[in-house]
């Protein structure tokens, strides 16, 4: 559990540009994930170009980490994939995690906007990239090397455990 507590959201990344092979090593990662009668309803788009990383971090006030990453990873759910089409954020987010966990292993920097289900956000990103109908644009994962180093706080608080007593 140790990588689960080193990971953080890294929103500053230095110039150095991610190799294309650590790039496909989270893209399987993310591939690995749990969804909903293994549907694996996922697809991706890896941008790279400034141009792009600038426009993309102009969609929204908390896009802004896009332009200065190295890569951006954007989850798609694909809707002719998904079995049980409520399910698909589940597996979208479990996919998430997987490529943000194996971001930190690589040693490097991740942080996942959110732009599914805010609707002018996936619409943007939509128009911008051209994304098909039957897939929905369900995050951006930034990604680089850090530019500084964090120190990353415990979050667990047993105020918000609750023992069900039978």
């Amino acid at each position: 559990m140790s990588l689960i507590f080193k990971r953080h959201s890294v929103r500053k990344f230095t110039d150095e540009k991610v190799p294309d092979e650590k790039i496909e090593t989270l893209l399987k990662a993310g591939m690995q994930a749990p969804s909903a009668c293994n549907s694996q309803p996922w697809e991706f788009i890896v941008v790279s170009k400034p141009e792009d990383k600038l426009a993309i971090s102009r969609m929204h006030q908390f896009a802004k980490p896009a332009q200065k990453a190295s890569h951006l990873i954007i989850t798609l759910g694909n809707l002719n994939e998904a079995c049980v089409i409520g399910m698909i954020e589940q597996d979208l987010g479990a996919c998430n995690e997987n490529i943000l966990l194996q971001a930190t292993h690589e040693g490097l920097g991740a942080v996942w906007l959110g732009f599914h289900p805010i609707e002018d956000r996936t619409l943007k990103l939509k128009e911008y990239l051209e994304i098909p109908d039957y897939c929905i644009p369900f995050s951006v994962i930034c990604v680089g090397y850090p530019a500084h180093e964090s120190e990353v706080k415990l979050r667990y608080d047993e105020t918000k455990v609750h023992y069900h007593k039978f």
